[in-house]
């Protein structure tokens, strides 16, 4: 009996342990958080917030945001007992439901943390509920808050004020406050925003008031939580076009207006694609270095990377993006990131297509291939060890939106409706359906199905159009691993001359390249990029020597140019080259700025490349607490290192 009585209190000594390991271990995702979102804890098929009410301060001693988010909720189940919110590194204080008779606190916790997905709010309602509901949740952020970046005085181009801007997309919106943080649930929001006085406050949102420390907003189209911003810092502002100004630090401010001068031209063309301008006002605001995006399309006040300042507006596409998102994606949201695509490809397109009403067709097929030539790229590099994130529509079970962004849901995705206009007739025919599937969607949150069956129903109207549709695979172009399963029959007369330049580099020495004819040649910015993308694709390159890459530099002014995607290619035909003696020009790029497109590639190649893995190391590691918490997490893992603190 003894012996039994021992053996039973050791195993219930090695279970406590266990269950006490347990509750300290934060799980891997394997499995889907709820029904409608698989990155997502709340219970969004049963209730969805309508409106959020915002009461922050900001405090850049503590580098935390306080206050109260008021969430005023839909029921659509009836007998409610419990609300589950995400939320991510959130110190909450207080919950209480709200209503004219007052406020009655209610109980909750905290549980089920899932590395870079977040924690599990959940509020337990003190009676079945059957009324819409409004909760208040007092709480502060983290000071290390995935959505926030907070700069020192030091770290912005006036030395003098701090620096505050968030980045929400794709799941970050719960770590600035408690949300259903899915795209499948739009809501209105008003904010109350106090910070310091010498500095100025902005969000998504139209400025409805304010005085010095106090800035209050009003955004009454409703929003995805990723659409949430902030920023506080010494902005200025300068206008740009009927309903534009471009808003930067002092120093910045002329340089942005005059290369961002053509945002009017670009509204105007979007809208005649795509259908009226909803959202009163289109501002942007030049971002400080370690913004990791291109652009970020926050409603009203589009975010863009400073990389764009190329001094000859040749990168200002990428505003014509961002404001066709402003339809798709803002207007028309996907409603899980597995459907990304359907933001991300369909403002490609659009964005192709305002280049072409601008600049021609060919540009806008020379928009495209430059597209493919980058999504060849990044399945190559980036994806070549997950190729199914190269599907169109992926699986995000086991994997949070994070670490499956690419360009793939980009070119893949625009190239599939390129591929559906020109099956389907042209843009005569295919503009016409875009734009009712714009006008039938605004406002909802839509599935790949809800786009395919939509263009079954508009298009069967003309019974010829049957065999057309039958020829679509959607399966392949769906769920198939790759580069996309058609090509389209693109105007290559813009490649070609970017074609010839990269093989005359890729397939000669220098004698026989100082002596053609072609490197007298002048190419626009655009082909440059693409002539250099096109030599990085070579399998092969004759002599690629110090004294070739060199010759390279002088002859076409990468070495001195200020177009960050010509010295992106440039500095890695230098790790090509394996040339060691650059390293501090690569690096020094590699710190000029934390836009993921840039940085991503540089240190996956440097990381296998054996002379240099250890400097890039120890370069990362001591510049990683620069950069915003998403593109730290992503070039960690780039570099193959398992702790990002490594």
């Amino acid at each position: 009996m003894y012996h039994l009585a021992k053996r039973f209190i050791s195993v219930l000594f090695t279970v406590c342990v266990i269950v006490s390991l347990l509750a300290l271990y934060q799980p891997a995702r394997t499995m889907r958080l709820s029904p409608l979102d698989p990155s997502s804890y709340s219970n969004a098929q049963e209730l969805i917030i309508r409106h959020v009410d915002l009461d922050w301060t900001v405090n850049f001693d503590k580098r935390t945001i306080s206050g109260t988010a008021t969430l005023h909720f839909k029921l659509t189940k009836k007998d409610l007992e419990e609300v589950f919110l995400d939320v991510s590194d959130l110190t909450v204080s207080s919950v209480a439901a709200k209503s004219t008779a007052g406020e009655v606190p209610l109980d909750w916790d905290i549980g089920g943390t899932i590395e870079n997905i977040g924690s599990k709010l959940t509020i337990y309602l003190p009676t079945k509920t059957n009324d819409d509901l409004t909760l208040v949740i007092a709480y502060e952020t983290s000071p290390k808050a995935s959505a926030l970046q907070w700069l020192t005085p030091e770290q912005t181009f006036g030395k003098k004020h701090p620096y505050l801007f968030s980045q929400c997309q794709a799941i970050h919106a719960r770590s600035i406050l408690p949300c259903q943080d899915t795209p499948a649930v739009k809501f209105t929001y008003n904010a109350t925003l106090r910070h310091p006085k010498e500095v100025t406050g902005l969000m998504s949102a139209i400025k409805v008031d304010s005085e010095p420390g106090v800035s209050k907003f009003q955004q009454k189209i409703p929003i995805p939580s990723y659409l949430l911003a902030i920023v506080v810092g010494a902005l200025v502002s300068k206008p740009i076009g009927p309903i534009s100004s471009v808003w930067a630090e002092q120093e910045q401010i002329d340089e942005a207006a005059e290369e961002f001068s053509q945002t009017a031209d670009f509204i105007a063309k979007a809208e005649e694609i795509c259908g009226p301008y909803v959202w009163e006002r289109y501002d942007l605001l030049v971002m400080p270095p370690s913004f990791p995006f291109g652009g970020m399309e926050n409603p009203c006040l589009t975010f863009v990377t400073p990389t764009l300042l190329a001094g000859d507006k040749s990168l200002a596409t990428v505003v014509a993006h961002e404001i066709a998102h402003s339809w798709t994606g803002n207007l028309v949201t996907n409603r899980n990131f597995e459907h990304f695509w359907l933001n991300e490809g369909f403002t490609v397109f659009v964005e192709g297509k305002i280049v072409g009403r601008l600049s021609g067709n060919a540009s806008r097929d020379f928009h495209a291939l430059h597209g493919l030539s980058e999504l060849s790229d990044c399945i190559k590099t980036q994806l070549a060890d997950t190729p199914e994130l190269t599907k169109l529509v992926v699986d995000l079970s086991e994997c949070g939106p994070d670490d499956a962004f690419s360009t793939v849901p980009y070119i893949k995705g625009s190239t599939f409706l390129r591929y559906l206009e020109d099956l389907l007739g042209g843009p005569s025919k295919f503009e016409p359906f875009f734009r009712a599937y714009l006008d039938r969607f605004k406002y909802q949150s839509v599935l790949t199905n809800d786009f395919k069956q939509m263009l079954y129903e508009w298009f069967r109207e003309d019974p010829n159009n049957e065999v057309l549709l039958e020829r679509i695979n959607w399966d392949l172009w769906l769920f198939g691993e790759g580069m996309p399963p058609v090509i389209p029959s693109y105007d290559r007369s813009m490649l070609e001359a970017c074609l010839a330049h990269a093989t005359l580099w890729a397939e000669n020495d220098l004698d026989t390249i100082k002596n053609s004819p072609l490197v007298k040649q002048s190419l626009v910015s655009v082909q440059l990029i693409e002539f250099l993308a096109q030599l990085l694709e070579r399998k092969k390159i004759v002599d690629l020597t110090a004294e070739k890459v060199a010759l390279l530099g002088e002859t076409y002014g990468f070495s001195t140019t200020k177009n960050a995607e010509l010295r992106f290619r440039f500095v890695r035909l230098f790790i090509r080259a394996r040339l060691i003696e650059k390293m501090d020009e690569i690096l020094a790029f590699a710190n000029s700025n934390f836009r993921m497109k840039f940085v991503r590639p540089v240190y996956k190649e440097l990381g296998a490349w054996p002379q240099a893995r250890p400097i890039a190391i120890e370069n990362y590691n001591r510049v990683k607490d620069q950069m915003m918490t998403v593109c730290a997490y992503t070039v960690a893992k780039d570099l193959g290192i398992s702790d990002v603190s490594a």
